[in-house]
């Protein structure tokens, strides 16, 4: 079991780049993996999403990727044409006010769109710079995960065990349960009919009300859930979903148990399994 919760660190510095990775997730129902990168290294963005999405089922998650070149080549472009067209418009304005000068290199160069300069980044060479970073703030957002996983499942699985004792009494009550429905029936009767009554007819209705009130059946798909739910938090590394589900089924049978008995121990026992279980539910909202 793991936390949807986790956080993750990595940077790199040399002579000539420096380069910092950090994950961070949140709950959530889906997988959202949200990329922060600088927009000269966005073609690298895919890979990234790629990455976590083959390690991640559910949570969202923001990275956020700083690169810095400290030493590159810088290519220089002359915009030839911008230049000539200013020269002109300085030479028609110094004619214009009867000047007999010339615009000087240096202004020509500062002004806008001249003078161009670009760097010459391969992302590839970033990549190669950023993947190991990726995999090292991977490895300790993992950990984190997994350490808040282990405390949420011991937890969780202690409420589960707060069920299991609450429906064990209710077990040792189920037979009460249905001798109680066989002597208020048989009650009925004789206050209606007297003596003369046919106990035929007594266990036919009893039958019908055993049907329709005893809680047999639920207690044994109960125990059947809660068996499932240990199960399914051992063996998958990633049962939040499926342990939602089961949270849903063991509700509806504790609620159908609850409106079926009228004996005030297995009431009490029932509050006690609605409060654990929504204990459980509550903790599974962070669980992937």
């Amino acid at each position: 079991m793991k936390s949807m919760t986790g956080f993750g660190h990595g940077e790199r510095s040399d002579d000539k780049l420096s380069v910092s990775v950090e994950l961070k997730s949140y709950n959530n129902r889906f997988l959202d993996v949200f990329v922060n990168l600088p927009s000269f290294l966005s073609s690298l963005e895919p890979r990234v999403r790629e990455y976590l999405s083959e390690r991640c089922q559910r949570g969202k998650i923001e990275v956020s990727i700083r690169a810095k070149e400290l030493q590159g080549e810088v290519n220089i472009v002359v915009d030839e044409k911008a230049a000539a067209a200013y020269y002109g418009a300085v030479k028609r304005l110094a004619a214009s006010l009867g000047l007999d000068e010339s615009p000087r290199l240096s202004t020509i160069l500062s002004l806008e769109g001249v003078l161009q300069t670009d760097k010459a980044r391969d992302p590839e060479k970033f990549w190669q710079a950023i993947e190991p970073l990726l995999a090292e703030a991977f490895a300790g957002f993992e950990a984190s995960r997994v350490r808040e996983g282990k405390a949420t499942e011991a937890d969780v699985l202690s409420h589960i065990g707060v069920i299991e004792t609450a429906l064990e009494l209710v077990s040792g009550h189920a037979p009460s349960l249905e001798a109680s429905i066989k002597d208020n029936l048989r009650a009925r009767f004789r206050d209606v009919l007297g003596d003369a009554v046919d106990e035929n007819r007594v266990l036919a209705e009893t039958a019908v009300l055993l049907m329709k009130y005893t809680i047999s059946e639920e207690i044994a798909r109960l125990k059947t859930h809660l068996a499932e739910f240990r199960a399914e938090a051992s063996r998958n590394p990633a049962p939040g979903k499926k342990l939602d589900f089961l949270c849903q089924e063991i509700n509806r049978e504790i609620n159908t148990i609850g409106s079926k008995s009228p004996i005030l121990e297995v009431s009490r026992a029932v509050v006690d399994m609605k409060d654990a279980l929504e204990n459980v539910r509550e903790q599974l909202r962070n669980v992937e």
